[in-house]
């Protein structure tokens, strides 16, 4: 699908346009393409990975990317408790209750009782973490604007929505 395509009404499974068929490719073409997709999709996934280093450094310069997302979950309200967060970074309980543990030593995370169950904590970022935050996510928004200045809003749709698809 080029840039200039209009969006199709439906897609399948896999995001691809309906009307055009997966098998319209030789195997092997459609092979190289996927392998294609694969390397690219490295390339997004390291750049990801280099701005939560970044985003972390500057929430704190002890906070490791891991503990970054940790943050933005309990932060974003998503996921409140150890057991959220595990389901939502898909990730080590072990891993997340250390997190869990150095934000509050910095002083980014509290934990209170939950109110509806009184044995249960829940975890809420401190007003230092969210003001941190939103400056690293300024400063990302920015960097991101900058690169994605020449898309169109069809053209970031587009992308958005092929991988929602593919994440499913």
């Amino acid at each position: 699908m080029s840039a200039t395509t209009a969006p199709s009404a439906s897609t399948d499974a896999c995001g691809a346009a309906a009307g055009i068929g997966t098998d319209d490719l030789p195997a092997e073409s459609r092979d190289a393409a996927i392998g294609r997709l694969e390397q690219e999709l490295g390339g997004v996934i390291g750049r990801i990975r280099a701005s939560w280093r970044d985003a972390a450094a500057q929430v704190h310069p002890d906070l490791q990317p891991l503990g970054y997302q940790v943050l933005v979950a309990i932060a974003s309200g998503k996921a409140t408790s150890a057991t959220a967060i595990v389901d939502r970074l898909q990730t080590d309980k072990s891993a997340v209750s250390r997190h869990v543990r150095q934000l509050e030593d910095l002083g980014l995370v509290e934990s209170r009782p939950d109110a509806d169950d009184r044995r249960a904590r829940v975890l809420a970022a401190t007003d230092t973490a969210r003001e941190r935050l939103a400056l690293a996510r300024r400063r990302y928004q920015t960097r991101m604007g900058e690169r994605l200045t020449h898309w169109s809003v069809d053209d970031l749709g587009r992308v958005s929505d092929l991988l929602r698809d593919l994440a499913r």
